[in-house]
């Protein structure tokens, strides 16, 4: 670390338990969260602003210049750990190096069960809206800088919260904290006016959920888009703590 402060980046695919992450980050009495701070840049620059809820006002509450928010996320914290919770397709084409000087944990999902819930908010989405090829890209940018990341699969964190939680703070060099795996159900300030559109079922929650498959069966129209993330996902899914 280049400084005393731990920084740790989530990289995600929408509907990954990427919020309940967070959540658990904000138990933490030395942390201090951030939801999504690349989201502003990444609707601004993009036509992701046409079809995602609420974009303009999005776009409003948040920093638009990709480069000035990693220097706010690499510069002064009111706490010694600081946690970002980021979508791996926000990142476009800011320069990365950053991410030398910082904790990478990529978080995925099996497309099976992602896809089908994100297809609630935004009906036919595109391999560039749930970011499994953007994770590989980040892998393989990872590699070329000699970083390690810690990749995460959301089934594995879901079925059991304690082992997992115990072994990403281990890799981030924080002590695991029992607070971490529960909270109080409702919004937290840290959310993004998005929350609105997205994190209702999560706000019913009052820590990990647990693991249940799906029963539905999937829909047609996803099955191309399935295909095309599926071998993404299982070179993932070899790198996952278990």
């Amino acid at each position: 670390m280049i400084d005393s402060i731990k920084r740790i980046c989530l990289w995600s695919g929408p509907r990954n338990i990427s919020t309940a992450l967070m959540y658990s980050f904000a138990q933490r009495e030395d942390t201090v969260v951030y939801d999504e701070p690349l989201y502003g840049y990444y609707l601004s620059h993009t036509n992701a602003k046409e079809y995602h809820p609420g974009a303009d006002e999005v776009i409003a509450s948040l920093e638009n210049d990709g480069d000035q928010v990693v220097r706010m996320m690499m510069g002064p914290q009111p706490k010694p750990v600081v946690f970002y919770k980021n979508m791996t397709h926000h990142l476009l084409d800011l320069d990365r190096s950053f991410m030398k000087d910082v904790y990478n944990i990529i978080l995925t999902r099996d497309p099976v069960e992602m896809l089908p819930s994100f297809a609630k908010e935004i009906q036919n989405p595109s391999m560039k809206d749930v970011g499994y090829e953007d994770h590989i890209d980040l892998l393989n940018a990872f590699t070329k800088m000699d970083i390690t990341p810690i990749v995460i699969d959301s089934k594995q964190l879901l079925m059991n919260p304690p082992k997992i939680i115990r072994q990403l703070c281990s890799r981030v060099a924080i002590p695991f904290d029992e607070s971490m795996l529960s909270w109080e159900p409702g919004p937290r300030p840290e959310d993004g006016v998005w929350g609105k559109y997205w994190y209702g079922s999560l706000h019913q929650s009052n820590g990990f959920t647990k693991y249940q498959p799906k029963t539905t069966p999937f829909p047609d129209h996803l099955k191309p888009l399935l295909e095309l993330c599926l071998p993404y996902y299982h070179q993932l899914m070899k790198l996952s703590l278990k």
